[in-house]
């Protein structure tokens, strides 16, 4: 049984700024736990610990503290944008950029990833968004690799775009599915680079160097 904690009502000043990230970690340990269904705003109101008008005066209702909670999950896995990746080559650098967004998944976002794919029969959209911003960033960083790796030719950003895809149907989606469907984050971590370093050859063949 879940010890109630003190401070339910009207936060102090200090904390009020702080008081949405409060409640969105609430909601995603618990969501985690129990799961969507069995998770109910009044056990979200006692972890946070915040009074339920407090929480639906940031959120309509469960179902939007859902989608908030998929939605900062989903920001933190599709990141790269700043992302630099390490290495001399561009098998190197593409190696760097693959385990980068199969450790943002293992190591933050999994646990969300993983019940976001459960609920998808309840919250199609929610899903399909997640899947597709994943999907589309990924894209994007992979192909600008490409791009600033001067491989792509004169059609560069299509076929710059679908080469990445192409990199991420042989080589990343294994490797994701393999963790959604095991806790094996440590032996992920250190299979990757082998699978990758395998089947780069094949991808980047679908450069034009001319």
């Amino acid at each position: 049984m879940r010890r109630k904690k003190p401070g339910l009502g009207r936060p102090r000043a200090h904390h009020a700024a702080g008081v949405p990230s409060r409640i969105l970690d609430a909601a995603q340990e618990l969501f985690l736990e129990k799961g969507y269904r069995n998770s109910s705003i009044s056990d979200i109101s006692e972890l946070a610990p915040a009074s339920k008008p407090t929480i639906y005066a940031h959120f309509a209702g469960k179902e939007a503290l859902f989608a908030a909670v998929v939605s900062r999950a989903m920001g933190g896995l599709t990141d790269f944008e700043n992302f630099t990746p390490e290495g001399d080559t561009i098998e190197e650098k593409l190696v760097s950029l693959g385990s980068a967004i199969i450790d943002e998944l293992t190591e933050e976002s999994l646990g969300v990833v993983r019940l976001t794919i459960g609920e998808a029969q309840r919250l199609p959209e929610l899903s399909r968004s997640l899947h597709d911003a994943a999907l589309d960033r990924s894209v994007k960083a992979v192909s600008r690799l490409l791009n600033e790796e001067a491989l792509m030719g004169p059609h560069r950003p299509k076929r710059s775009q679908d080469t990445a895809q192409i990199f991420l149907d042989l080589i990343l989606l294994p490797m994701l599915l393999g963790a959604l469907l095991e806790e094996r984050p440590g032996d992920l971590n250190h299979e990757l680079p082998i699978f990758m370093r395998g089947r780069i050859g094949f991808v980047l063949a679908g450069c034009e160097t001319d």
